[in-house]
């Protein structure tokens, strides 16, 4: 048995250091309670959003850009981190056969790069979608193809949303396929374009208002990660605070009067945290099983499935391979889904003006083949990839780092919403104490400032002694787009949801579900 080296009695205890775990503690020692942190990460602070280093070069786990429609998000942003924001262009586009696209499509540049035979067989498929549209809509390879036409579905859909979902297109659901692109077509694209060519469009991204991206992006100069530092820093300089790092949790216990006692085993042993109130940013999966009594709604929780990532940076001599903070990769020869420029990203990521760094972007599911390969035949891999994709001499290539990121998506099967509702359902009626908050720790594919708002409202209902917030709300009206203005929506004083704290928790992304099967139809 692990002996206990220490003992610790605070207000609230927190299992993981990322967004939601220090945007709680942060908060909550600003206003006097004392908090415990507990880390499984020996070394870094920020979950997904944390910035690795390696011999002075950072790199972003899957790019984290500072935007939120929420204005106490923002506040909270400048509030921990004043001094340290730049404002970077953004630039993302495909790469495909040699050649790069916009994104979003534009038209003409799509048609000129494919070539006339290409352009042509195009326009001739997507012709023969309208005139033959499949009837019996039920998969996104049959939405974006009748929307498309096959053949572009083919070269800008198909490849790199497989790569990214591990999941056929023809077995998505297409209800996801009209939320993710609702408002483009290929009509609309024609018009777009021939509006830019008329100088009619005066902003790069008229004409695509549904789903309109930002053309610059706040950025902590090195990494998303410094954001997290400072948040750490801010709540130990209260002498409130305690984060250990390198404890996984080993048991979450209801201690018989509305409080927890909280055990996790670190490199020096086990410690035991007794609280009043429990935060929990862990994967619910992981959080049943560690609780104590076992849930009834364990069974579903362990049902519940996710994608994982994994990030192979490369530094290169040389200028760098191209000006775009990242590409997405639609070709089927190559593994790699997306390819990170870091001097993009922040200039300060890079040590060396001789060298380029750029962090190719692998989506797996862990213990498979990708998963499981060595950090040396990883780099060999990406240097070979990026060889084939023709972006470098893999000779320019100096060296190599792996960042491993596990549970980096939440999968939405056909059972997870169910699966979910039964355990939130069942801690809430139980226990009152305990608070579930972040992407993991709510099985949400969320943005950075949804996980913050979530700890936000948590923090609210712990100072005020009961659930003044339902935290799992989503404002269904408040549709969320990276365009307008930052913090556009201002609070309104209340004690239900306001359309500011609304607007940080309808900034969920969109996840594929499963084609529907011919029971479920035929029940439905």
């Amino acid at each position: 048995m692990t002996e206990v080296t220490r003992q610790l009695a605070v207000d609230v205890a927190i299992i993981g250091a990322g967004p939601a775990g220090l945007t709680a503690g942060y908060l909550l020692t600003k206003q006097g309670k004392s908090v415990a942190v507990i880390e499984k990460d020996a070394t870094y602070v920020g979950g997904i959003s944390r910035t690795v280093e390696h011999e002075g070069y950072r790199f972003d786990i899957g790019g984290h850009r500072f935007f939120s429609k929420s204005q106490q998000v923002v506040d909270l942003w400048n509030e921990i981190l004043p001094d340290d924001f730049i404002q970077r262009p953004r630039m993302s586009r495909i790469y495909y056969e040699g050649k790069f696209y916009s994104y979003p499509l534009r038209a003409f540049e799509a048609l000129g790069n494919l070539g006339i035979l290409r352009s042509t067989s195009c326009m001739v498929s997507y012709g023969w979608s309208k005139l033959f549209p499949v009837k019996d809509v039920k998969s996104f390879e049959d939405w974006t193809s009748n929307q498309f036409g096959k053949k572009l579905y083919s070269i800008f859909f198909k490849t790199y949303t497989e790569k990214v979902w591990g999941m056929p297109c023809n077995e998505m659901s297409a209800d996801w396929a009209a939320q993710r692109i609702k408002g483009l077509s290929l009509w609309g694209a024609v018009t777009d374009g021939l509006k830019r060519s008329l100088g009619l469009n005066k902003k790069p991204n008229d004409g695509q208002a549904v789903k309109t991206l930002l053309e610059t992006f706040r950025y902590p100069r090195l990494g998303p990660g410094m954001m997290w530092d400072a948040a750490r820093d801010k709540m130990l300089a209260t002498g409130k605070g305690h984060v250990f790092m390198g404890h996984a949790m080993k048991q979450l216990a209801a201690d018989g009067e509305g409080g927890w006692r909280l055990s996790a085993t670190g490199p020096d042993g086990e410690i035991l945290i007794k609280a009043a109130h429990a935060i929990s940013s862990a994967p619910m999966r992981e959080l049943s099983s560690r609780l104590h009594p076992l849930p009834a709604s364990t069974l579903q929780a362990n049902d519940l499935k996710y994608r994982d990532f994994l990030t192979v940076a490369l530094m290169v001599e040389g200028e760098d391979l191209f000006p775009d903070n990242w590409i997405y990769i639609h070709d089927s020869k190559v593994k790699v889904g997306r390819v990170q420029n870091f001097r993009s990203w922040s200039p300060e990521m890079v040590p060396d003006e001789a060298m380029a760094c750029v962090g190719l972007e692998y989506f797996c599911f862990e213990g498979d083949g990708l998963w499981s390969m060595s950090d040396h035949d990883l780099v060999e891999l990406a240097t070979s990839e990026m060889k084939t994709l023709g972006l470098l001499d893999p000779a320019k290539v100096k060296g190599g780092a792996v960042v491993r990121q596990e549970k980096a998506y939440p999968v939405y099967d056909e059972y997870y919403a169910a699966n979910v509702d039964a355990m939130r359902r069942e801690l809430e009626g139980k226990h009152l104490t305990l608070h579930l908050v972040g992407r993991n720790g709510m099985h949400r594919y969320n943005n950075q400032d949804h996980a913050m708002m979530t700890a936000m409202l948590t923090v609210e209902n712990i100072l005020a002694g009961e659930r003044l917030y339902d935290t799992w709300c989503v404002n269904e009206d408040a549709e969320y787009h990276e365009a307008g203005d930052e913090g556009a929506e201002k609070a309104i004083a209340s004690r239900t949801v306001t359309e500011d704290q609304a607007a940080a928790l309808a900034s969920l992304r969109e996840v594929p579900g499963r084609v529907a099967s011919k029971a479920d139809r035929r029940a439905a």
